[in-house]
């Protein structure tokens, strides 16, 4: 199962696994008299995260959504800024609906997120093409700013909070399959990885209420949901503290004083046996083995972990200012494995072509992969991104045709690592949760395993939702295939 993305082309051979990276757009709503809303999500799942709160914000103000931005009142892009290939999609978006507005002129066409907040004079005053922008703690003011654009002024709030976390606002689920869904935890980001421009687009980390978490899942699971996954940058450092927040409450419930990540997901755990718990993104210096015994200890949590990796090299991981080093990084992937076993899922993130980097660090990547044998990994080459620490401080040195190269090395190497993870799988049976049909035919169903792997079997009158136990017998480097036993 092999995600590939490149800064110039995405390379997504998946086959029928869900976007973690790419552009999601806003269901058809129901109520042809509302005024209606479009808006597109790129990048990340904190994003389309983001664009469900979005949503209910501006549900309560009236509107409804609609999957044709030609129906649209209001157009709204969320917007990505970690790599350069990003921005270039949502400008040339912004251009196509601009000449939808010269016919009609009364549309609004806004900006939201991570590109909103980095761009926004240039969006707003030199190219002129926009009539909001938004940033990612700034959503409650929308029907405000919708209101100022209406009325021939720029609606502008770029405002980065240290206290917003969205944690009372119940999202609107989006192109929802009914059975899987996302749970915010906490914003923002205080690691300053050299090549990112998270910490400056989303602000400092917070952490959201654990009781709102909870509700929030006990919630999802009352109407028919049966996985959720936890969000946030690094959701490792999730802390809600005694200190900053109502201590008297959450004794009263019967939770510690500081609730930590591993605590966090045994909370989310217990809502009930059937309710599967993903959570993403996790950091390799904050991850722990209390959070691996948690994961242990409830069949429910799933043994799935997202530890991007970056690079397979010391001197480079220095650079990138990721404050662990190459034995530090295969310490944590032993714990995971001595700890959950062989089976549990591992993924990464890999750059080729850091600032500086050699053919013999390049090398290392390659072989930090083959001792982790990761099940499938984002990978790209490295784009300067203005702004960031590694743009102010090292020279982009590497050329072009070197970083393709050596991103090309590292994608057939993940491709070997697929395939050769996903053969150990013929032959075992495994309990997948059902999500609905195959994208490829509607003979078939598809759902995934605990360790996130996509599984594909013949319908049978199945339910999404329902969960079955599958025999692999076959697989790609993307998928497993197999049949329903007892």
């Amino acid at each position: 199962m092999t995600e590939v993305i490149a800064d110039l082309e995405i390379l997504d051979q998946k086959n029928d696994q869900d976007e973690s990276c790419g552009v999601r757009i806003s269901k058809e709503g129901t109520d042809d008299k509302a005024r209606k809303l479009y808006i597109e999500s790129y990048g990340c799942q904190m994003n389309f995260s983001d664009s469900e709160i979005v949503t209910s914000i501006l549900e309560k103000e009236g509107f409804d959504t609609t999957s044709s931005f030609e129906k649209a009142d209001v157009i709204l892009l969320n917007t990505c800024s970690i790599r350069e290939k990003a921005e270039i999609t949502v400008r040339k978006r912004l251009t196509q609906f601009n000449k939808i507005k010269e016919e009609k002129p009364e549309i609004t066409i806004g900006v939201l997120g991570c590109m909103a907040e980095r761009l926004k004079s240039k969006l707003l005053e030199e190219e002129k093409i926009v009539d909001l922008v938004v940033g990612p703690d700034a959503y409650r003011d929308l029907p405000n700013l919708v209101k100022k654009a209406e009325d021939g002024e720029k609606g502008v709030n770029t405002f980065l909070s240290r206290e917003e976390t969205y944690a009372d606002i119940s999202p609107v689920r989006l192109n929802s399959n009914g059975v899987t869904a996302f749970i915010s935890i906490m914003r923002g980001c205080d690691n300053m990885c050299s090549f990112c421009v998270v910490p400056f687009t989303r602000g400092r980390e917070r952490s959201r209420d654990p009781l709102s978490i909870v509700k929030e899942a006990q919630d999802l699971f009352d109407r028919g949901y049966r996985e959720v996954t936890l969000l946030g940058q690094n959701v490792d450092s999730y802390k809600w503290s005694d200190e900053e927040n109502n201590k008297a409450r959450l004794e009263k419930q019967g939770i510690a004083e500081i609730v930590n990540f591993a605590n966090l997901l045994e909370m989310v755990a217990q809502v009930s046996p059937e309710l599967r718990v993903r959570f993403s993104t996790s950091h390799p210096k904050d991850i722990t083995d209390e959070v691996l015994h948690t994961m242990k200890k409830y069949e429910n949590i799933c043994k799935y972990i997202h530890l991007p990796a970056q690079s397979g090299n010391t001197r480079v991981l220095e650079l990138m200012n990721r404050t662990y080093d190459r034995d530090w990084y295969i310490n944590r992937v032993d714990a995971i494995r001595n700890i959950l076993g062989q089976e549990c899922g591992i993924s990464s993130d890999m750059i080729a072509g850091f600032c500086t980097e050699t053919e013999e660090e390049h090398q290392d990547t390659l072989s930090l992969m083959d001792y982790v044998k990761y099940d499938f990994s984002y990978m790209f080459f490295y784009s300067e991104r203005p702004g960031t620490l590694a743009a102010k401080k090292y020279e982009d040195d590497i050329p072009l045709d070197t970083k393709k190269k050596r991103l090309t090395e590292i994608i057939n190497k993940q491709q070997e690592h697929s395939l050769e993870r996903n053969k150990l799988d013929i032959g075992k049976t495994f309990k997948v949760l059902i999500e609905g049909y195959s994208k490829r035919s509607k003979d078939d169903v598809q759902g995934r395993n605990s360790a996130n792997k996509v599984v594909i079997f013949r319908d049978n009158n199945y339910q999404k939702g329902q969960y079955v136990n599958v025999k692999v017998n076959d697989c790609t480097a993307a998928t497993l295939f197999g049949e329903v036993v007892a």
